[in-house]
């Protein structure tokens, strides 16, 4: 899928260097342009998914266990997003921890979007599906027109990150309006609807390697998918047997994916994994 560089094991500080001893300093000073999201590799797509579980978990949690309702629900996760998001702004690089409690909070909060407006206004799946399609395709070609690019290599400026997360946001919201459409529709059951989705990314993939489908829109439409196919998985597990799941219960499935992301995030942090070299601009760029 598509590729999208980061920070090195430079240091996070350093914003200027110099080539050696001998060359003209006027000529070859530059700064560093850090991304600030992860490199796409394997560790991306299996925290990805595991997010996705855990906002299908999360949220039914909230609203069920707990009693809060998808209204205070919503409001609550709503303004932890937007504290996290903060954060993630003010960081001058990628930080695994802040980058990835935002997708996990971003994850629960287009699931709410979507259930609000499902079963709180009653608005139709086939109508959020597309409204949200339509939705995510402005922000595409706001984001394109305006930096002539959707390229995740380099989401280093504010404006494009705010692209960014604002087409993750709808992304999540898609990937729930369509998937829970799908799963209505065709009552395929968790496990099939996780398998149908799961082969409708490795398509994606074949189309991307073996037809040179553009990257870009690979990663994108991947990234749609496996919203549906994480909340699949966390239905198959969270579920009572009687319904076709695992019975192992909203509580015990998020705790269990919550630590996992956790220990991944961990080990990425340390071994910086999935993080590439910073763009190197001149000093009056």
């Amino acid at each position: 899928m598509a590729r999208s560089g980061t920070m090195t094991a430079d240091i996070p500080g350093a914003v200027e260097a110099q080539e050696p001893f001998g060359t003209d300093p006027a000529a070859t000073r530059y700064r560093l342009r850090w991304n600030k999201v992860p490199e796409v590799t394997v560790y991306f797509w299996v925290i990805k998914v595991l997010c996705t579980t855990v906002g299908e978990t999360a949220a039914d949690l909230l609203n069920e266990k707990l009693g809060m309702g998808l209204t205070g629900v919503s409001l609550l996760m709503s303004v932890l997003l937007a504290a996290v998001l903060v954060a993630q702004f003010r960081t001058a690089v990628y930080r695994p921890g802040v980058y990835w409690l935002a997708v996990a909070l971003i994850s629960v909060v287009g699931t709410l979007i979507s259930d609000n407006l499902t079963d709180n206004l009653g608005v139709p799946l086939e109508a959020s599906t597309v409204a949200f399609a339509i939705a995510l395709l402005v922000v595409f070609v706001a984001w394109y027109r305006s930096e002539r690019t959707l390229s995740i290599h380099h989401v280093d400026t504010t404006r494009r990150e705010s692209f960014y997360w604002l087409a993750v946001l709808f992304t999540f919201a898609l990937g729930t309006a369509a998937g829970d459409l799908v799963a209505e529709r065709m009552d395929l059951g968790y496990w099939i609807s996780a398998g149908l989705f799961a082969l409708a990314i490795a398509a994606v993939a074949v189309a991307h390697f073996a037809l040179g489908l553009d990257a870009v829109w690979s990663f994108w439409i991947a990234y749609i998918l496996t919203r549906p196919l994480g909340a699949s998985i966390g239905d198959y597990l969270s579920q009572p047997t009687g319904d076709g799941g695992l019975g192992l219960g909203t509580v015990i499935t998020s705790v269990l994916f919550l630590a996992v992301i956790l220990g991944m995030v961990v080990f990425l942090t340390v071994t910086r994994r999935d993080v590439s070299e910073p763009e190197r601009l001149p000093k009056h760029a």
